[in-house]
């Protein structure tokens, strides 16, 4: 009888209230529910009604409905925290690649994601993206740009860069040398194993 209750829709299985309260609770721009005054024996739920960021609405109407319908509870929770710039929980990153295949999320780095640029484009926010992205970049970009500096007339070899940035890949330092490059700031000598980066001055 409870399953054909469920299939009328006039019934749900056990458990999953909590979900639709925190999906609701993203979905309408509110705040998390709050639980801050459990303890053991009692739990304390909080509901808040005011409405606090308005770009949801629009950020969620671009992800759009079919798109939506493979997602989970976590993953709402991640584009709420991307969105207010909050720490990705160890739990939730599970679901970080499904986001990042279907181009709601973009890494920017090893461990850090962001919302797509896109996401910021439509929300006019487009110079937060730049900021949470580009800024990084440059910074690595001088990091490595300082040590090319001290390794003075010896150089440096692409295998000290790795030291320099060492929450980087290997694919990801290669990118910026050769934009470092690109940009006619450094020049190597030597075969590619053995090479020695320079300022170019």
């Amino acid at each position: 009888m409870a399953s054909i209750l469920a299939l009328c829709g006039l019934v749900e299985r056990s458990g999953q209230g909590m979900n639709l309260i925190y999906e609701l609770s993203i979905k309408e721009a509110k705040t998390l529910p709050d639980f801050s005054g459990s303890d053991a024996y009692f739990v304390s739920l909080t509901l808040n009604g005011l409405i606090l960021d308005g770009r949801i609405f629009t950020l969620l109407n671009r992800i759009g409905e079919e798109r939506m319908e493979s997602f989970t509870i976590g993953d709402f929770l991640i584009i709420d925290a991307l969105l207010h710039e909050r720490k990705i929980t160890d739990d939730l990153r599970a679901r970080i690649k499904h986001l990042t295949d279907i181009g709601v999320v973009e890494r920017a780095g090893r461990g850090k994601y962001v919302l797509a640029r896109s996401f910021y484009e439509v929300t006019g926010r487009q110079g937060v993206h730049t900021r949470l992205v580009g800024l990084d970049r440059e910074t690595n970009k001088e990091l490595i740009m300082k040590h090319i500096r001290h390794s003075g007339d010896s150089g440096a070899s692409l295998k000290e860069f790795y030291h320099v940035l060492p929450s980087l890949s290997r694919g990801q330092i290669q990118y910026i040398v050769r934009e470092l490059k690109s940009e006619n700031r450094i020049y190597s000598t030597g075969s590619t194993s053995a090479s020695r980066w320079f300022e170019r001055l």
